[in-house]
């Protein structure tokens, strides 16, 4: 295990439900990324009943690693970050996700709605744990409710190092823009580091939001989607000053098949390329017809057919198109 010095970090990669597995945070790391990696959910609840499950599965390599839970539980909390506290470099609350099967269990974005419940599940993990422990949420509940500040201050309090603030409220789920400018309400507010999260899909978005935000860094989760490059470009400027380009088709292409190759080698062929049709927009994006390439490559089963398609895009629009 290797803690971590969040006065040191500028980049992590946000939880991904479905997403950030372990094939995804690898990937990052062998494209170059020195950010703290963070786990998919895990649900405290599930890990009551399952201490060790295979969702939870890392390597050495992904080092920093955060673990984040989820739950509302504060004893369930309190156990399961103790599951985590000799192997993750940092522990990560989630009182943020949006979706529907998450809130209506009192879990995610729907404990800004408990602050008072939130906070001592910080005292409860805080109890059980020496590394590290953020919190990750929302603006508010809703757009008439944005509590995020006195969430914040309430979470500090009780005992959290930093926190990271998704710019959108819980009835906005991911539409719309997110408004980094309400997240400049926390500077000077706050003792502790806040990292800004939403709509970050570039090294300039990172920049023009730490701008606007006077976050201590920034939080990307959709932005590494089709693109394993951008949390080592966004480390190279923070190190030289300097922008490096974006990876062409064929380097996003490259990227795609061996992303496609691990998680077939991870899932099993079958599962494997059924897993991975919820990636193939964010890779070929910038392609003409991509809709189109991509309604083939969803009904697809067999990855060397795939492959082909693949070769098939690259050879009507080459790499400087």
């Amino acid at each position: 295990m290797k803690k971590i010095d969040i006065k040191n970090i500028k980049v992590i990669q946000a939880p991904l439900a479905g997403i950030s597995d372990i094939v995804f945070r690898q990937l990052i790391r062998r494209y170059g990324g020195k950010c703290l990696l963070t786990t998919e959910m895990l649900s405290s609840e599930a890990l009551s009943n399952v201490p060790n499950p295979q969702i939870a599965r890392f390597e050495e390599f992904e080092y920093p690693l955060s673990f984040q839970l989820v739950g509302h539980k504060p004893r369930l909390m309190a156990k399961a970050a103790k599951l985590f506290n000799d192997r993750a470099s940092a522990i990560d609350l989630n009182f943020g996700c949006p979706v529907n099967k998450v809130v209506k269990s009192g879990d995610g974005s729907a404990m800004m709605r408990t602050p008072e419940l939130a906070a001592e599940i910080v005292r409860a993990v805080k109890d059980v744990t020496d590394v590290p422990l953020s919190a990750k949420f929302r603006l508010g509940w809703e757009q008439s409710d944005k509590n995020f500040v006195e969430f914040a201050l309430k979470l500090e309090e009780a005992g959290v190092d930093f926190i990271t603030v998704h710019a959108r409220t819980r009835s906005q789920m991911y539409a719309g823009e997110a408004d980094w400018g309400e997240l400049s309400k926390l500077k000077g507010v706050l003792k502790i580091p806040y990292f800004a999260n939403g709509d970050i899909k570039s090294v300039e978005d990172a920049l023009k939001c730490l701008e606007v935000t006077g976050a201590s860094g920034v939080s990307i989760g959709r932005g590494l989607m089709g693109d394993f490059t951008l949390a080592a470009r966004l480390d190279y400027y923070f190190e030289k000053g300097a922008i490096l380009p974006e990876p062409d088709l064929k380097e996003r292409i490259d990227m795609l098949k061996e992303h496609l190759r691990e998680e077939v080698n991870l899932r099993g062929e079958n599962n494997g390329v059924k897993f991975m049709r919820k990636f193939y927009n964010f890779y070929i994006s910038s392609v003409r017809n991509a809709s189109k390439y991509r309604q083939v490559l969803v009904r697809l089963e067999d990855l060397k057919e795939i492959e082909e398609v693949l070769d098939d895009i690259l050879g009507l629009h080459p790499a400087h198109s």
